[in-house]
């Protein structure tokens, strides 16, 4: 692909991100699909919310790595951290404000593509980890009803587990691009992010 069409790849994606903040939140609708491995890997991309925290930690991760290596650091917290909220969510625990912190996530996230924040490994961790949990635990609980079999329940949940290091993936190349031949999208698209986050917190 040359230079020309994958900065109109990356554009289109940018604005695409950007104008989520146009839309009300679609909420998830994975009970109406059942439980399965094909559930889960579509539960990522039923709700804005999730699809846009997921790309944005992606590219983030893109934009402030240290080395290749670093690029996978932030992606596999998320999972980890993920996984561990859908375990709080699919054993019925409670947990106060997760759709509040979700929004705030976007929020979070999307100001630190914009400002294209360097922080230490650590610390970016401990922020998406943390919010992933929330979204782990939005998963977990909207586990449709009909899934009471445990091969059922893994699949749905190795489903999202999986679609979301995808889209994590698909974060991390495009803020590569941005990152060395157009980073003032990643800041339209970070700013995009946040403002959608803010919208959700209104709501």
């Amino acid at each position: 692909m040359n230079r020309s069409a994958c900065s109109r790849l990356a554009l289109g994606a940018t604005l695409s991100l950007a104008a989520a903040s146009a839309f009300a939140h679609p909420g998830h609708d994975a009970a109406t699909v059942g439980a399965s491995l094909w559930a889960g890997l579509l539960h990522p991309f039923t709700g804005a919310d999730h699809l846009l925290a997921m790309a944005a930690v992606g590219v983030w991760s893109a934009l402030c790595a240290r080395s290749a290596a670093d690029t996978l650091r932030l992606p596999l917290a998320f999972v980890a951290l993920m996984l561990v909220g859908a375990g709080l969510g699919l054993a019925g625990v409670a947990l106060p404000a997760v759709e509040p912190m979700i929004a705030a996530s976007l929020l979070v996230v999307g100001v630190l593509v914009a400002i294209r924040a360097k922080l230490p490994a650590w610390a970016g961790m401990a922020i998406v980890g943390g919010f992933a949990v929330f979204h782990g635990y939005a998963h977990g609980a909207e586990l449709p009803g009909t899934a009471a079999a445990l091969p059922a329940v893994l699949a749905y949940v190795g489903g999202f587990a999986v679609a979301t290091m995808a889209l994590h993936l698909l974060g991390i190349v495009a803020g590569t691009y941005l990152r060395h031949r157009a980073g003032w999208l990643a800041r339209v698209a970070g700013a995009g992010v946040a403002l959608y986050g803010v919208g959700l917190l209104m709501a």
